[in-house]
């Protein structure tokens, strides 16, 4: 272990679990959970230490305090307690770089130098958070001015002299080209800043996710949508992760080849997590099972966390076999943190993959219709739905045919759950950049299209009309991913780690 100062450092945290769900694969069943790094470290002077007794210590006690509170279930903390001089934060970038953080927080205890600020986020180079956090709201002047000793009063002041230095912090930041994110509050009692804590972490887990996700992409796009269209190069250069292009034939040679015995569990399990209708023949949902197991398969087999999927095919029996029996399937995947998009849909599995990573689910939508007596948005979609946030059990009905695809089959039809909402779009401009689009409503109560779709009834701030104008102004594709609760703050977070725009509409 590193330490910066044998006698000041802390011995740094490392909390590890396996809780959230990622689902990768290890040797086909395990799944795996990238553990994301955040980086810690207080600034001090080491000047004041001999001059002000208790003031290190104490000051050390408070970075304990942070580290606590950043402690979460993903996460290892890496903290290497107080850097105080410019050759200290020299080894401490070394060691961050070396440890492979993935996010840094300074705690800024007290007036330091930039000197041993700069150093430190150079070497690490990752996204970097100034933690100003006082210990009380205010200083006991009263108490204060009776301590009658002008150097334990001195002292004093510097357990709250945390905003001295982050003027300087920021002046060197910005001519360095370091985005400059800061939190101004209280060391306790103040959830608010709190949450802006919770909320830089939480982004930095989906930027780690992204990373390390994999994304298949089988079969081909749906000829002539040209919005949905994107570079799967830009895609990786912007969010990482790995393209892994499958074929529809290895899923149908998988079906093939599916014991009766999984077959009838999957059926089983189709009507534990789905509201089967009673029109829905047993040969549909074995065919419907056949082809989820072979899923889950092929999703083992290339360690997926996403995948997009469309097969128009050219009469192959098999192939047509398949892919006409695959909703319930990839309902099932979507529903347990696999999300998948229909239409070979790539900007949207990602759309999906970021909301689901957050929390909030991510389901597969586009524009129904506009109910102008109630003012709100009907959007939904064919194929795959999100069911864990779903509106009741979601409904499994069979359809005679696939509006605009081949085939028939069995569908799901559920609403998104009736409260808050966000909606995502990864937007792919003309100008070889992404961005992302959000906006926040609620989906409410209501009738909906009982037409084996999923399909949900959304209220915006500015009324269903402008909020159409004012989405389409920024020419997303027209899908886009909804989820549950308000977290456009969070996405917005998420837009400043991957250096790329945010814009909210309302």
């Amino acid at each position: 272990m590193f330490l910066i100062n044998s006698n000041q450092a802390l011995a740094y945290s490392m909390t590890t679990s396996q809780t959230i769900p990622f689902p990768l694969y290890t040797n086909g069943t395990q799944p795996i959970t990238p553990a994301l790094k955040v980086g810690l470290f207080g600034i001090g002077l080491d000047t004041y230490w001999p001059q002000f007794e208790g003031l290190e210590s104490r000051l050390l006690g408070y970075l304990q305090q942070v580290a606590q509170n950043l402690q979460r279930p993903y996460a290892q903390i890496v903290n290497i307690g107080l850097v105080d001089t410019p050759d200290k934060a020299m080894q401490a970038g070394h060691y961050f770089r070396q440890a492979d953080v993935d996010i840094l927080f300074i705690y800024v205890t007290t007036y330091a130098l930039s000197a041993t600020v700069l150093p430190v986020v150079q070497r690490a180079n990752v996204p970097v958070i100034l933690l100003n956090l006082v210990p009380e709201a205010a200083i006991d002047y009263g108490a204060f001015n009776q301590l009658g000793d002008r150097t334990r009063m001195t002292g004093e002041w510097l357990a709250y002299c945390s905003a001295c230095p982050v003027p300087e912090i920021a002046n060197v930041f910005r001519r360095a080209g370091i985005p400059v994110h800061q939190i101004t509050g209280l060391l306790q009692k103040d959830s608010a800043c709190w949450r802006e804590v919770d909320e830089w972490i939480e982004a930095a887990h989906v930027v780690q996710v992204m990373a390390h996700n994999r994304l298949g992409l089988m079969g081909n796009y749906y000829s002539g949508m040209l919005d949905i269209y994107s570079d799967p190069t830009l895609q990786t250069i912007t969010f990482g992760g790995q393209m892994i292009i499958l074929e529809v034939d290895e899923l149908s040679a998988l079906k093939e080849v599916v014991p009766q015995k999984a077959i009838r569990e999957r059926v089983e399990t189709f009507f534990d997590l789905f509201d089967v209708q009673t029109d829905c023949a047993p040969a549909e949902l074995e065919r419907a099972a056949r082809t989820s197991v072979a899923l889950d398969q092929l999703v083992a087999k290339y360690q997926l966390g996403s995948l997009a999927y469309y097969h128009k095919g050219t009469g192959n029996p098999t192939n047509a076999d398949t892919m006409s029996s695959i909703i319930l399937g990839t309902s099932l995947l979507t529903g347990r943190g696999i999300p998948v998009a229909g239409e070979y849909e790539i900007k949207n599995a990602q759309a999906m993959k970021i909301i689901d990573t957050f929390g909030a689910g991510g389901s597969f939508t586009e524009y129904y219709a506009l109910d102008f007596t109630d003012d709100v948005v009907l959007m939904g979609h064919d194929g795959p739905g999100h069911v864990r946030i779903a509106e009741g059990k979601t409904k499994v009905r069979p359809l005679q045919v696939y509006h605009g695809k081949v085939g028939a089959g069995l569908s799901v039809e559920m609403s998104v759950r009736n409260g808050p909402v966000t909606l995502l779009s990864v937007v792919e401009d003309g100008g070889g950049k992404l961005r992302l689009l959000v906006a926040e409503g609620e989906s409410v109560a209501g009738p909906i299209l009982e037409i084996g779709n999923t399909n949900s009834r959304y209220r915006f701030p500015m009324g269903a009309p402008q909020f159409v104008n004012d989405w389409n102004s920024h020419g997303p594709a027209h899908h886009c991913a909804v989820g549950v609760g308000h977290i456009a703050s969070k996405l917005k977070k998420l837009g400043q780690l991957l250096r790329i725009d945010v814009v909210q509409v309302g």
